[in-house]
């Protein structure tokens, strides 16, 4: 469950959403020597994005021209919303600043346009070493061990808020799929919602696979196992969970948009960003750089011990996929995303 999984998003699957790899070219490389370089991390220390914020900054300098020194600056608020702000509208463009960009920057960016003071995709994506699709997870007594079943049993959920993940995605497959259930909000984050579903006041919960791997990976284990991932939204099934439906595969051609946006969190998971305005010879460098970094057995190792997985994706496939993702989500896309997930009144 912990493992380091080096292995890159599937060629087939890049190639069938027309993504691309961008070449670094060797002309006007930067050369950082002498120079400190500064990772802004969405939230407080503990987390996830501080973990990998952590790796980045102990190993990413030994891959850039120069080897610069490498430091954090921890910045929460808002939900990450703050830094995100900071990082496109105040962040210095001299190529020595990056951001830990949360892996819902598009979700954020579409559902609540006037709350989030960026456009995601004129972030500049170096890369991301993980992937965190978003899992369904049930409790095996609930006698739901199928999509099929849920829309047979009525489930009870546990989430933060209306605006998560733990609510969004659950909500969108249910009222998709017609599947039974609510969610309960209020719970202050994946901890006291995954407590919930240990304690039985809730039978579900919804959260990307990092937090389930890392919280409560022996639910998973055993012939009699306490939980159980149903579905999985994301762009790419993730490593551990191959025989989970993605929820693209579930729902008709014409619904995929809807789905789409939500899944982009998948393939941002955990990785590096520079604001817009930064130098095109910088950018190319930094993303060879940080596919450098990704390649690196010291990286693979230093993740391995902090028991965190590396999933790497190129930046300009990240790139790609976000301007994909907000050139595909039309008005309309959202209008019908919003209704149902929020029902009529929204």
């Amino acid at each position: 469950m912990y493992s380091v999984m080096k292995k890159a998003l599937p060629l087939a699957a890049i190639a069938a959403l027309g993504l691309g790899v961008t070449p670094v070219i060797a002309a006007d490389v930067p050369d950082f020597s002498g120079k400190t370089m500064k990772i802004v991390i969405p939230y407080g220390p503990g987390g996830t994005y501080d973990k990998y914020g952590f790796a980045f900054s102990r190993e990413l300098g030994k891959h850039v021209p120069g080897k610069p020194n490498v430091i954090l600056q921890h910045m929460p608020g808002a939900g990450g919303a703050k830094a995100m702000a900071y990082a496109y509208n105040v962040m210095s463009k001299n190529g020595l600043n990056m951001i830990v960009p949360l892996d819902n920057t598009v979700v954020n960016k579409l559902m609540r346009p006037k709350k989030m003071r960026y456009e995601s995709e004129k972030f500049n994506y170096l890369g991301s070493s993980n992937q965190t699709n978003i899992i369904i997870v049930v409790r095996s007594d609930s006698g739901v061990n199928s999509i099929e079943d849920m829309k047979k049993i009525a489930l009870i959920g546990a989430t933060s808020g209306k605006y998560s993940s733990g609510y969004l995605t659950p909500m969108l497959a249910m009222g998709l799929l017609n599947l039974k259930g609510k969610m309960v909000t209020g719970y202050k984050g994946s901890s006291a919602s995954i407590f919930a579903v240990e304690r039985g006041e809730a039978t579900m919960a919804s959260f990307n696979w990092l937090a389930w791997a890392s919280k409560v990976p022996h639910w998973f284990t055993g012939k009699k196992p306490f939980a159980k991932a149903i579905v999985q939204v994301g762009f790419f099934k993730d490593p551990d969970l191959p025989d989970v439906p993605m929820l693209t595969d579930l729902v008709p051609k014409s619904d995929r948009a809807v789905v789409n946006f939500i899944a982009s969190a998948g393939p941002l998971g955990r990785g590096l960003a520079m604001p817009p305005g930064v130098k095109p010879s910088i950018i190319k460098t930094m993303r060879k750089s940080y596919s450098n970094m990704n390649k690196d057995k010291a990286f693979a190792a230093r993740l391995k011990k902090a028991k965190l997985r590396l999933i790497p994706s190129e930046g300009a496939t990240i790139q790609k996929i976000v301007e994909q993702v907000l050139k595909e989500t039309s008005p309309a896309v959202i209008k019908r995303a919003r209704k149902i997930i929020f029902g009529k009144s929204s």
